[in-house]
This record gives structure tokens, sequence and C-alpha cells, in this order.
């Protein structure tokens, strides 16, 4: 088993939710990629976690449904079943991969995942019923 970590560019972040099946979400039965160029992508299983970090934190991560090799490129390719999760430390973003080096007893239910240390500008826009 190989749990891998990527970071989400600030400025992608709230399109990245959008793309959907964020944690959360319902399932569309849609798959979706992560696309790297990092060769550590090699390595992901179906089954693996694939983690995601976003603003200086651990948001959650989804389980691996397959890695596509590209040849100069890699897409690691999920579907739903996302798990909001994060840890009591910082995690600075990087490029690249890397596998998880934190054990899983440390993850933590992270409900606010999507604004969470997020600067006012990138928060997701309320959702507001009209009347």
């Amino acid at each position: 088993m190989v749990d891998l970590v990527g970071t989400c560019p600030k400025d992608f972040f709230l399109e990245w939710i959008a793309e959907g099946d964020a944690a959360g979400d319902p399932y569309t039965g849609e798959e979706w990629g992560w696309y790297t160029r990092d060769s550590l992508a090699l390595q992901a299983k179906p089954g693996d976690r694939f983690y995601v970090v976003a603003h200086g934190m651990l948001r959650g991560w989804a389980p691996v449904t397959r890695v596509h090799d590209g040849g100069d490129s890699f897409i690691i390719c999920r579907r739903g079943d996302a798990v909001a999760c994060t840890i009591d430390v910082p995690v600075p973003g990087f490029r690249g991969l890397r596998t998880r080096w934190w054990d899983r007893e440390r993850e933590k239910p992270f409900p606010d995942w999507k604004s969470a240390g997020l600067p006012v500008k990138h928060r997701p826009a309320p959702l507001f019923e009209g009347r």
C-alpha cells in the first residue's frame, strides 16, 4: 500500500472542488484525474489513498481507482467516496508528490475542509435561498 499526497495550487482550489465528487458530495459515477509529471504516481494501486493538501492544510483523501501512464505524465484516477480529514499540524504546499508521512490514526474529520484556512477572497460563496 502506498498512500500519496499532492498539493492543489491555491488559485485552483475552488475550481478543483467544483469539478465534482468532492468529499461530502453525492457520487456522480464520473472518474476524475490528478495530473502529474511525478513518476511516484506509478507506485499507487487501486484502493490506495490519494491525499490533497491546499492552503497549508491536509484536506482529505480519495480512493485510487487506477493510474494512467502517459509516458511523460501520469494521471492518478479516483471516483466518489472521498473523505474529508486533516491532521493537527500545518502542511506547507510542495511540488510533485510525496508518500504519506503521518500515521492514519492521527487523521481527524474535517467538516469545514472547503473553507477553513482560506483567505476571505478564496472562500466559496455562501448559498442563499430565495425568498
